[in-house]
């Protein structure tokens, strides 16, 4: 078996190249960013650390790399036998791997298995996404021959892997937990083998789950706890203020997780119970700065605060916990991070009303839009 993953970054080593390697799969790591591939293909192995209840060290080893911006032509020969694709790239790169993907499903032979395809990201749908740019590169006539050489199955992924030290080499500290969860209905009989991961038949529940509750939480005590003046995330949700508003936070998208998905309160309580005691891992370098970055992707109109402030608020329950957030957000002002420096000039530039419609996607009229106005408008006055 053979895996080709996209993305060496921290996530791709600590994360997804853990699980396939370990669940056997011959590893090629494809990435853009030459050092990183140098260093990769000039080492033999490197160590995934754990830390936190039941911790220990992983060897990651026998994989090869792959400089996919300037070796074409090797990454094509990779992808040619590769059984299994996956990404940690993040969404909005995904489009510059469909090139190689279309590529390689035009090359392989049509009596060959379908070559599996999955988009780990913290987004909704990404496999979709990505089957969609690799679609925008056929046409209408050529494209159910080349999706008849893939499976495209949607997932969702959750591991907190933290800014990692300067001397931490390829080696990665991530936290004990994991998931993987992987839609089972586009295998059709056989299902790829990854013992860490497992199948589900409805991704959806899972999904919007942790994205409403892992990424909506972690976000909003980054938000939160900057406001307060913290460094790090631990010391954050340490500062009770901070706590009880992450708290509000949670108890508003658990309303939602509950009563659209069918999860009881007591499993959405444990589970978010859970999600607070992760964050609050003392022995997990996380920092308020790193997990609030790119602040203007996660005001989007279906992501982690605006997607789920918006479905409560169609169905008249409270969202003040969740506006606070937003305006927390709002405030996040980093001049190393270009989203942050992007969105004060927008927050400077656009009245509130033009800042809501164009930046969070809710339209004039929608049950969240006065709400958001009025945060948007503290927030340029100073509060």
């Amino acid at each position: 078996m053979k895996a080709v993953h996209f993305g060496a970054g921290n996530i791709g080593r600590g994360f997804v190249g853990l699980l396939l390697h370990e669940a056997g799969y011959e590893l090629v790591f494809a990435d853009v960013n030459a050092s990183l591939i140098d260093d990769l293909a000039a080492s033999d192995h490197y160590t995934v650390h754990e830390v936190g209840a039941g911790a220990r060290d992983r060897v990651v080893d026998g994989y090869r790399a792959v400089n996919s911006a300037t070796d074409a032509a090797l990454l094509a020969a990779e992808l040619a036998d590769a059984d299994l694709v996956t990404t940690a790239v993040g969404p909005t790169i995904l489009r510059f791997i469909a090139p190689h993907l279309i590529a390689a499903l035009r090359a392989r032979p049509a009596d060959a298995a379908p070559l599996a395809i999955m988009a780990c990201e913290n987004a909704i749908n990404a496999t979709d996404l990505l089957r969609d740019e690799i679609a925008s590169l056929s046409s209408a006539e050529e494209w159910p021959s080349i999706a008849a050489r893939a499976v495209f199955a949607n997932t969702a992924v959750d591991r907190i892997v933290p800014a990692q030290a300067p001397d931490a080499g390829l080696d990665v500290t991530v936290e004990t937990f994991f998931e993987w969860a992987i839609e089972r209905p586009p295998f059709g009989a056989v299902a790829p083998e990854i013992p860490g991961a497992h199948f589900v038949a409805d991704l959806a529940p899972y999904i919007e789950r942790k994205l409403f509750t892992v990424n909506t939480g972690h976000a909003a005590t980054a938000y939160f706890g900057r406001d307060a003046g913290h460094a790090r995330i631990s010391e954050a949700l340490a500062d009770p203020v901070v706590a009880v508003a992450v708290e509000q936070v949670l108890g508003e998208t658990s309303t939602l997780i509950v009563r659209k998905h069918g999860f009881t309160d007591d499993e959405q309580a444990a589970y978010r119970a859970k999600i607070l005691e992760r964050f609050r891992n003392p022995e997990l370098p996380d920092t308020v700065e790193r997990v609030g970055r790119q602040p203007l992707r996660k005001l989007g109109r279906h992501e982690r605060f605006i997607g789920a402030a918006a479905e409560l608020a169609e169905h008249g329950h409270p969202v003040d916990g969740l506006l606070a957030a937003i305006g927390a957000a709002l405030r996040f002002d980093l001049p190393s991070d270009p989203e942050s420096v992007e969105l004060q000039e927008l927050l400077r530039s656009r009245d509130a009303s033009a800042f809501v419609h164009e930046i969070t996607g809710i339209p004039a009229g929608h049950p969240l839009e006065q709400g958001l106005v009025a945060e948007v408008t503290r927030v340029k006055a100073g509060g």
